[in-house]
């Protein structure tokens, strides 16, 4: 038991020391020499867990995402409104972003790296998988408009989502992230909820995602 827990500590540094390579050099310029000295450990000790750099890569995400379905499972448990929930998970990716080294390096991967067999697509599925299926208790909550499709709402919001991440990521390294996933929402509410409604998703907003400009 104590070689198995010595090998399991093992693999999640070397785990944690490519998320923080991939991060820093994207995948192109990593290479598993650098990865293997960020995580303190012997190039031999490396290749007993994983085979290859897309081995690597595909372990960031997949705690990346591991990560994020806890993040979802906790904020779903909070049994705010569908319309709330959405504006929380985009807030808290967001937070997760600035913060977490795994997050942010499982999320450029996702977007970096296309060629890949089997493609990258798990984590954009689970993502419009969650949003389509709050959208559509949206719509029955009465927080979306009856004409809102939630499979195109979602296919949508997950595109837009990435976009901002990765200008925001390219002008100020995200540090004003928040604030574009605020003004994406600015936009999108007045689309999709009824105008009776409006009001009131306006003041979900700005209790989820305060406005730091003063405009």
């Amino acid at each position: 038991m104590a070689q198995q827990e010595r090998a399991r500590a093992t693999r999640e540094k070397i785990v944690d020391g490519a998320a923080l390579t991939f991060y820093r050099l994207g995948y192109g310029l990593a290479t598993t020499g650098d990865i293997a000295k960020e995580a303190g450990v012997t190039r031999g000790a490396m290749y007993f867990h994983f085979q290859s750099k897309e081995d690597l890569a595909r372990a960031v995400i997949a705690k990346e995402q591991s990560l994020a379905l806890s993040a979802s499972s906790h904020i779903h448990a909070r049994n705010r409104s569908a319309l709330e929930t959405m504006i929380i998970l985009c807030a808290d990716l967001a937070q997760r972003l600035l913060a977490d080294p795994v997050v942010r390096a499982g999320v450029r991967l996702t977007t970096e790296v296309t060629n890949f067999d089997p493609p990258l697509r798990s984590p954009y599925d689970e993502w419009m998988r969650t949003f389509s299926h709050l959208a559509a208790q949206a719509i029955a909550d009465g927080d979306f408009g009856s004409d809102v499709n939630p499979e195109k709402f979602a296919r949508f919001l997950i595109p837009t989502f990435t976009g901002i991440q990765l200008v925001s990521d390219t002008y100020t390294g995200r540090e004003d992230l928040l604030q574009r996933v605020r003004e994406m929402w600015e936009y999108i509410l007045p689309s999709v909820v009824p105008a009776n409604r409006l009001e009131i998703a306006r003041g979900w907003l700005d209790e989820i995602v305060p406005d730091l400009t003063g405009d």
